[in-house]
């Protein structure tokens, strides 16, 4: 039985208008409206797209969801503004969260509380649950990224029992995860507050997203969104998040994933949409060969290829991926670790070629995945140079310097 798709319904309708009204395409971009007496209102809806919010709430088991088109990035500052309006002055969270929260927080004037984080291989670890205990206490909130880009988990149980003990919201930018709400590891089945990046799991189309909250703060994020939310929303993407959020689970193509996953000797992650191959020093040359065959990964990360599935992926797709990543072999996996130490004052920019052994003074890293490699204070190794030399998308990296701090005299 197919879904009722409320605000789909809506743009059926009254096609052969004439517009007097803006987007100024005047009805050659099909679906593309404004708010009109028949579409609804995106900042106060009360019709197909009311339906569709309380739909994609009682799915998601919130009691508000918000759908966004600004992507997840707006339902995270959002969440942030609504825990800084529910009083809150602090929050504790991983060094390498998306840029966003760290943004957001900045914006919001939240502290950003550091939970100290372990790398293993050249991937950021999630924190344990003493880890978070040890920042939580010195905060107001904790948010948790789940699942991260590499496909790993936080211990939501214990940190919703840590949270939940010390009378603190739980926060999680689950930006990654919307495919997760059939299952027991879904945000929204521990957060208060929780994003779902509809776009990148889900069928939806880019920069679709949802933002949800239950208990007290579903009043703050309520006006938290008509701060950070657009008021010129895209009636497409509107659509196609509500239907990506009720469009069916694939229990084949999930099974079909792992099985290649253990095949091809991926990482051990605990998440079927991400494919993580370590191809280490090859990555470059791996990525440039599934190109070159037409098949494209979602990040490079100088270490790991990482390849996004979806509920949407085909068997026969996957059998390609399969076949194509047996060509190049995996390489060595850069695992130095990054050590911190106090940050200086007066900076420089220097060839990444000249940084090694010199103070990081600004977060540097990959674009995707978004989370620093480098952050303020680190000290640059030369894998990492080596790595964010090969980049194709690296945030922090102009005309190929670095920031660093000036050495003390």
């Amino acid at each position: 039985m197919k879904p009722v798709l409320h605000i789909a319904d809506a743009l059926k309708q009254n096609r052969g208008h004439i517009s007097f009204h803006t987007p100024g395409h005047k009805r050659t971009g099909g679906g593309d409206l404004t708010e009109l007496s028949y579409t609804d209102n995106l900042s106060s809806p009360t019709g197909a797209i009311a339906r569709a919010e309380e739909d994609v709430a009682r799915i998601l088991g919130a009691k508000k969801s918000f759908i966004l088109t600004d992507g997840s990035t707006s339902g995270v500052m959002s969440m942030l503004y609504a825990l800084k309006r529910a009083g809150a002055n602090s929050v504790a969270l991983s060094p390498y969260s998306h840029k966003s929260v760290k943004n957001g927080c900045m914006l919001c004037g939240l502290k950003a509380v550091e939970i100290t984080v372990r790398t293993l291989s050249g991937i950021p670890l999630q924190p344990s649950a003493e880890e978070i205990a040890r920042a939580l206490f010195g905060a107001d909130a904790l948010l948790l990224t789940s699942p991260d880009y590499y496909g790993f988990f936080p211990p939501l149980n214990e940190a919703r029992e840590l949270t939940k003990t010390a009378g603190k919201p739980l926060l999680l930018d689950g930006a990654h995860g919307a495919h997760l709400h059939f299952t027991d590891e879904y945000a929204g089945k521990y957060a208060d507050l929780w994003v779902d990046g509809a776009h990148k799991s889900l069928p939806a189309l880019t920069q679709g997203a949802v933002v949800s909250a239950n208990g007290e703060y579903a009043a703050f994020l309520k006006e938290a969104v008509g701060v950070f939310r657009t008021t010129s929303p895209s009636y497409p993407i509107m659509a196609s998040v509500e239907r990506a959020v009720k469009y069916p689970r694939k229990i084949s193509i999930e099974r079909a994933a792992q099985r290649l996953k253990r095949e091809l000797g991926a990482i051990e992650n605990d998440d079927w949409t991400k494919i993580v191959l370590p191809y280490g020093d090859n990555a470059t040359r791996a990525q440039r060969y599934f190109e070159e065959h037409g098949v494209y990964p979602e990040f490079n990360d100088g270490n790991y290829l990482m390849f996004y599935l979806s509920p949407c992926t085909k068997e026969n797709e996957l059998k390609t991926l399969g076949a194509l990543a047996r060509a190049v072999p995996y390489g060595r996996i850069a695992t130095e670790d990054i050590r911190h130490i106090a940050c200086g004052r007066k900076t420089e920019k220097v060839l990444l070629a000249d940084a090694v052994g010199r103070v990081c003074a600004r977060e540097a890293g990959f674009f995707p995945p978004c989370i620093p490699l480098l952050r303020a204070g680190d000290i640059i190794g030369a894998d990492a140079a080596a790595r964010l030399q090969r980049a194709d998308g690296a945030f922090g990296i102009e005309d190929g310097k670095v920031l660093v701090y000036l050495e003390e005299e």
